[in-house]
């Protein structure tokens, strides 16, 4: 007997950076979040720098 697990759906669907945190809502409703300092060049950026981003890579990254 088997059983059937929902398939993750790991496509990103938002993304929030605040001064300290990058947060993404994938498209199955979970959220993942890491300290921006695991990322030099966005916690150095400015708020209109860190606005610009987009998905890419068939929804499963971000630039």
């Amino acid at each position: 007997m088997g059983i059937l697990a929902p398939q993750a759906d790991e496509r990103v669907k938002d993304v929030q950076i605040t001064e300290d945190t990058l947060s993404v809502d994938l498209m199955d409703g979970r959220m993942t979040s890491v300290p921006l300092t695991w990322f030099p060049r966005l916690l150095n950026a400015t708020p209109d720098q860190r606005s610009q981003w987009e998905i890419c890579g068939g929804g499963y990254g971000i630039h």
